[in-house]
């Protein structure tokens, strides 16, 4: 928020400033403010801590962004003047402060500013705090330390009278919303308003029903009567809102579509079936600057529920902040979200801490006996020991409205701190060390009831408080897992709104073998089942999430698709209510068993990566196909019969393997209701689950042969999984058809091509290469006929008792359909342009399903050319320009880039287990589809190639022009450390070691091993791309700069050189929990130093930081065309920079 204020100074001049929410990188700035007289009144502070602990922190900032003014408010009192559970018996005994609750009070925990501008400045906090939280009343300063307050402090608080002498000497003032920000007058409306009103209602021209009609607002105001009444909300008798509640509505139709069963479907068991609630029509509730909690008028004593019906396109306002949103199911035919609020979100609420004569009322919560049976044998565990039955401590706390139980919660210490630590980026809301271990604790059970679920925040606030917690974490494990019987959550979304999603982590493997004693903890290190994390803070129980209620309906669970949903799970600002996934078999994860896979990975995603992303928690899953697009109605069509409606649909369906095309023959006819029980199409793992049951009961101990057809990497992976059911070599018939025009080799090295042609003639499986399929013979398929490039002279027949296609792969015949028949361009290919949408503005579309339009001159490159998951991350940025509000729209130069396709950069990866058990692996850069793209040169200088693939341990990098890996491949017997490898790629071979000097000299006999030292382990960690993009910074200020750009030598300026060194310390000493093999300053004694001197090396450090700055310019030159598309790049990588520096700030 932007203001104008005046100077105290002599001449009191004006300064614009900005009112914002503090961020940890204001520390410093405020730190710097901190005088003795603030020191006098607040005691001894640290910023950062207090930034960390606070329940709300705001800063005014100048034109520069550079702080003038700061204030912090907690819970609490300052200091130690009263414990912070009690502080509420504390206040009412000693002051007259009988008005003040947990509810609506903050504590002034410091306040900071630039003396010239003090007075202004805290006028704006206070009458900013006031406006964010409605719920806020009064703010109180209550410190140990007494002294004379001046202003600004004197001129907003006032003295709290003492009602006793006996308690401990402090300082008392209070200041009162009404004195700031006062709350609207709500009065019944008259015609009289109606001027006042149309003037609010100009600036809403998203209600037609008022622009459209004038006098609108005049007829409503004259037809109230029993059922129908207005209210307006007014400042200094002027009508400044206006709001219209009947309660004549069609509940018949609410009911049918909304599960209302936790607010008793709507209705009152008072003998008599009569609807108890109003209906509060949408678009009366514009318009008023504040938020009233006072929705109903008060002459509606008989009824406890209003609702309120609003567009899904509409943003949510503050006023439904304080509703409960009615969740939607997917298919839901109503394009309106409902909201409903209870009578009861008026009274007074009280969170305590549980006894055992809560238990009956806490029973009475569940009628499902198994999910409150765990429940109340925490309760009793609590009551009895403060334990649980593994002697964790316990916190139960209930939920009071009316005196009347209606929540409760169940916490437990967090044993396991630094696992989650390890594995989970937590560090990206908090810093851990502000935090000590008994601070964490974990939620158990969590129930409370529908009417009263607006309460989530304030809520959790008070468990922090009366808990002494500063974090909640809050896990959701797989639906089949058994830690969910262990737990009763009623109302998990009520946790998500609360909490921010924290993404996992990719975790270093280890050589635990050659690391011994100095690989880390056993409590990191542990495997335990996946989960998927949320966290709550005291500062997030004053920020609420914008709830965004467009219907986001994504088709198909391919990389694209997932990572799509995966960028919008985990924008912790923003709620997704209505995000739907529409997948054949619906989520990948909910089927596991990775290892009965038939195909090969891109290893985007394993199942322990899904159920690791909150998906389950925040997207709707309607299984089945496509069948039709009705752009008009705005919904989808699904194989089972039900309408999907959407407001923007994303196409990621991918290509999948089709029933092959036969010559001289329609698919159609052959089988036009299904294909044969023995043919098989593998697309997903559902599908290889299915293969493998049908495999292992009607094959395996049979005689008959199997044919694989197809030439890609799949197949191989198949015939390994063959071999490893059982089945003999020899039954198994492989039938290459001819490669695409234009298409990559199956396997782009030949060494690996050929190791695995000979572990195929070692099991003996018989290759037939060149052929073409031509004839499917009966139903089910008993023999197949094949041709060499159609020549029926040579026709080559095989039995079999079951065929294997992974041929043929395309759009799936009821996708093509739905697009053909929706009138959506297809040129072989979905049409798009540079920013993923189709000829309707309402459809989107990304991954190989796609293609760029003809009018980009761009035909070689697509989708299908770059990592699907990258595309999807670029998709999900763009269409969080159209909801996220935080983000600034595009400027005009933007619009240039409109003409250019985007070019991604992250590797191409394929893996899987071919025949004689070797472990695949192989990344490249993308390249065109049709060659056009820069050829692989020769391993000759730049290639890196050890051990052999007959012997199982080959391993190959190749180096572009600028050192840096550009290629992998890797074929071995043992299990491959996936993730070490791909951190890999664009890596440049000096921050390896020296990896291509070493090579040469003879050095470095086997790459498997190299990569096992703990010196490689840094490069592999997850935040080791921020750490090189800070030393890129470095040295490349440097080198800007007169003096030092004038050097030639390959020895760094010391000054240069002390920022290195100093910034590798703090990366190793921040991630030392995952590195503990590394040496720090003081360890050399008792620690191997080599992997901390490789990294310090100046030379080593030199050479490479120089070389990266120079290919990054080569890069940028390279692709001129694209160079508001690298601009983008540049600034992620400031991004990037920030986000590191975020992490060391408080060890710089």
């Amino acid at each position: 928020m932007r203001v104008t204020i005046s100077s105290a100074a002599a001449g009191g001049r004006e300064e614009t400033v900005t009112v914002r929410m503090s961020e940890c990188s204001d520390g410093p700035q405020i730190q710097a403010l901190i005088t003795a007289w603030t020191t006098a009144v607040f005691g001894r502070v640290n910023a950062i801590q207090l930034l960390e602990k606070a329940n709300l922190a705001v800063t005014v900032a100048d034109e520069s962004d550079d702080v003038v003014a700061h204030a912090s408010f907690s819970d609490h009192p300052v200091g130690e003047l009263v414990d912070q559970a009690d502080w509420e018996t504390f206040l009412r005994r000693h002051f007259s402060a009988h008005q003040c609750s947990p509810f609506n009070t903050l504590f002034l925990h410091l306040f900071v500013a630039q003396t010239e501008l003090a007075t202004a400045c805290m006028n704006e906090i206070i009458s900013a705090v006031f406006h964010a939280i409605s719920e806020l009343d009064y703010i109180v300063l209550v410190s140990p330390h007494v002294t004379d307050l001046e202003s600004p402090l004197a001129d907003v608080f006032e003295p709290l009278e003492r009602l006793s002498d006996d308690g401990p000497p402090c300082l008392a003032l209070i200041c009162s919303r009404q004195n700031h920000w006062p709350r609207l007058q709500i009065r019944v409306a008259r015609v009289e308003d109606h001027d006042d009103l149309m003037a609010v209602a100009k600036d809403e021209t998203n209600i037609p029903c008022i622009m459209k009609r004038p006098f609108f607002l005049c007829e409503l105001m004259e037809a109230q009567n029993q059922n129908l009444h207005t209210a307006v909300c007014q400042i200094d008798d002027v009508a400044v809102g206006f709001m219209c509640v009947s309660a004549d509505i069609d509940l018949k139709m609410i009911l049918d579509v909304f599960d209302l069963t936790d607010l008793d479907g709507l209705f009152q068991n008072t003998g008599r079936d009569r609807p108890a609630n109003d209906d509060d029509t949408a678009e009366e509730s514009h318009g008023g600057p504040g938020e009233e909690q006072k929705p109903a008028p008060a002459s509606q004593q008989e009824l406890d529920l209003c609702i309120v019906t609003v567009p899904s396109l509409t943003p949510e306002f503050p006023l439904l902040q304080n509703f409960f949103k009615v969740p939607s199911p997917p298919t839901s035919p109503l394009d309106q979200e409902v909201y409903v609020l209870h009578r009861h979100r008026l009274s007074s609420v009280v969170v305590r801490e549980a006894v055992p004569a809560d238990r009956a009322a806490v029973s009475a919560l569940l009628t499902d006996q198994s999910q409150s049976q765990p429940l109340l044998q925490d309760l009793d565990h609590f009551c009895q020991s403060h334990c649980d039955a593994e002697a964790i401590p316990l916190q139960a706390f209930v939920v009071q409205v009316d005196h009347q139980v209606v929540g409760v919660v169940i916490i437990r210490d967090e044993q396991e701190v630094e696992y989650i630590r390890g594995h989970y980026n937590v560090e990206n809301f908090i810093y851990f060390s502000h935090h000590g271990y008994q601070e964490h604790a974990r939620i158990v059970h969590f129930v409370l009831r529908g009417a009263f679920c607006h309460l989530g925040q304030q809520l959790f606030k008070e468990v922090l408080r009366l808990g002494h917690r500063s974090c909640l974490y809050y896990r959701m494990y797989p639906p089949h897992h058994h830690s969910n019987q262990n737990y009763c959550l009623h109302h998990p979304d009520i946790i998500l709104r609360c909490s921010v999603p924290i993404r996992p982590r990719c975790q270093i493997v280890y050589p635990l073998e050659e690391l011994g004693i100095n690989a880390p903890s056993r409590r990191i290190m542990e495997l335990q089942a996946p989960f998927a994390l949320s966290l709550i803070t005291r500062k997030l129980t004053m920020e609420p999430k914008v709830g965004i209620n467009a219907r986001l309906v994504v088709v198909g669970a391919s990389d694209t698709g997932l990572s799509f949903l995966e960028v919008l799970c985990f924008c912790s600002h923003l709620r997704f209510n209505n995000l739907v996934l529409i997948s054949t078999h619906g989520l990948p994860g909910d089927h596991s068993h990775e290892d009965v896979s038939f195909l090969s990975t891109s290893h985007a995603y394993s199942s322990r990566d899904l159920y690791q992303i909150p998906l389950h928690s925040c997207v709707g899953v309607v299984k089945g196909k496509m069948v039709a697009i009705n752009k008009e109605s705005k919904y989808v069509l699904v194989s089972s019969g039900e309408k999907v409606p959407y407001d923007h649909l994303i196409l990621c369906t991918g290509l999948q393997y089709r029933v092959p095309h036969v010559s001289r023959a329609d698919v159609e006819q052959l089988w036009p209701q299904s294909v044969p029980f023995n043919l098989f199409n593998l697309n997903d793992l559902h599908d290889c689950l299915d293969a493998r049951h049908w495999l292992c009961t009607n094959f395996v101990d049979a005689e008959d042969s199997a044919i694989i057809y197809g030439n890609s990497l799949d197949v191989y992976t198949t015939v390994e999984s063959l071999l490893g059911l059982g089945i003999r070599g020899s039954r198994i018939h492989l039938v290459l058809p001819p490669p695409d025009p234009g298409a990559s080799r199956c396997f782009p090295d030949p060494a690996v091509e050929k190791a695995v042609s000979v572990a195929l003639e070692k099991a003996m499986v018989r290759v037939h290469r060149n052929r073409i399929l031509v004839r499917l013979d009966d139903d089910p398929v008993t023999s197949a006929s094949f041709t060499i490039d159609d020549d029926d002279s040579e026709t080559l027949r095989l039995t079999c008792g079951v065929f294997i296609n992974l041929s043929n792969k395309g759009v799936d015949y009821d996708t093509f359909r739905s697009i053909r028949e929706s009138f959506l361009v297809f040129d072989g290919r979905l049409v798009i342009d540079s920013t993923f949408h189709t000829n309707c503005n309402a459809i989107w579309a990304a991954g190989p399903l796609t293609k760029f339009s003809r009018r980009y001159h761009m035909d070689m490159w697509s989708h299908a050319c770059f990592n699907s998951k990258e595309v999807g991350q670029d998709l999900a940025t763009a269409a969080l320009q159209l909801f996220d509000p935080t983000l600034e729209p595009p400027d005009e130069s933007s619009s240039k880039t409109h003409h250019l396709v985007p070019l991604y950069r992250n590797a191409k990866i394929q893996g899987g287990k071919l025949p004689g058990g070797h472990h695949y692996l192989h990344f490249t850069k993308p390249t065109a589809a049709d060659g056009t793209g820069a050829a692989v040169k020769p391993l000759q200088g730049r290639g890196i190639v050890t051990g052999s693939a007959e012997t199982g341990d080959y391993f190959s990098l190749h180096l572009d022009d600028h050192e840096l890996v550009e290629t992998l491949s890797c074929l071995s017997l043992q299990a491959i450390p996936v993730h070490n490898y791909l951190s890999l790629y664009g890596r440049h071979q000096q921050l390896l070691g020296q990896l291509l000097r070493r090579y040469q000299e003879g050095l470095v006999h086997d790459l498997h091993s190299f990569f096992r030292q703990s010196c490689c382990l840094a490069v592999f960690h997850d935040r080791f791309s921020d750490f090189e993009q800070e030393l890129q910074q470095i040295v490349s200020t440097d080198l800007q700069d007169e003096d030092l750009g004038q050097q030639t030598s390959d020895v760094l300026h010391p000054r240069t050189r002390s920022s290195v060194r100093s910034s590798a310390v703090r990366y190793l000493r921040y991630n030392a929990n995952l590195l503990p093999m590394f040496a720090l300053p003081g360890q050399l004694d008792s620690t191997d130093s080599s992997a901390a001197e490789w990294i310090l090396s100046t030379k080593t450090v030199t050479v490479t930081l120089r070389q990266l700055h120079q290919s990054q310019q080569s890069f940028s030159s390279k692709w001129e065309t694209m160079e508001e598309v690298e601009e983008e790049e540049v600034k992620g990588v400031s991004v990037g920079v920030k986000s590191f520096r975020s992490y060391f700030g408080s060890f710089c």
